[in-house]
């Protein structure tokens, strides 16, 4: 059984490029792109191939050849890859976001998300490819957010444990 979703790969790579930064974008299939624009701007879906645009310095999301481009205020969830760390949400059927992730941690000491999402695939219960901005599974980036968020972590830890055995030593 796949540990994905999401039938084949996340999206062909192509050579449109984001109007608004240049960089390039993978193929996003219509039915999420309709799934997840607010009404004001499905009125504005052209007929062409959409783009999506992961540059977390680039307002837009969507994009085709021919102009046509939706920014994040089109659509009706954030996008995590264009949202500050912390708080994005990284898993759109079941909720899982950085929040919840470090939440997890600081009570447990690990994060369960990634295997939560693998027992909903094999359960066939996520829709990835319809509430996912990206149109593709997101157990790669809840995995990359639990190692994200568990650095994040590591790293004030690590400046506690140093200042703690810096006044060790002046005593």
């Amino acid at each position: 059984m796949s540990s994905c979703c999401c039938p084949g790969a996340p999206g062909e790579p192509s050579t449109a490029r984001c109007p608004q930064n240049g960089s390039s974008g993978n193929a996003v299939d219509r039915q999420t792109i309709k799934a997840l624009l607010i009404e004001r701007a499905l009125g504005r879906l052209g007929s062409g191939e959409y783009r999506f645009c992961a540059d977390a310095d680039c307002d837009v999301v969507y994009f085709d050849g021919k102009g046509s481009l939706f920014a994040t205020k089109d659509l009706r969830v954030a996008v995590w890859q264009k949202v500050p760390f912390g708080k994005r949400p990284v898993c759109y059927c079941f909720g899982e976001s950085e929040a919840s992730i470090r939440a997890e941690i600081a009570a447990s000491g690990r994060s369960a998300a990634v295997e939560r999402i693998r027992e909903h695939i094999a359960a066939g219960r996520c829709a990835c490819e319809v509430r996912n901005p990206r149109g593709a599974c997101c157990l790669g980036d809840v995995t990359a957010a639990v190692r994200r968020v568990e650095a994040a972590r590591a790293i004030p830890e690590a400046a506690t444990a140093g200042a703690g055995a810096r006044a060790a030593d002046a005593s």
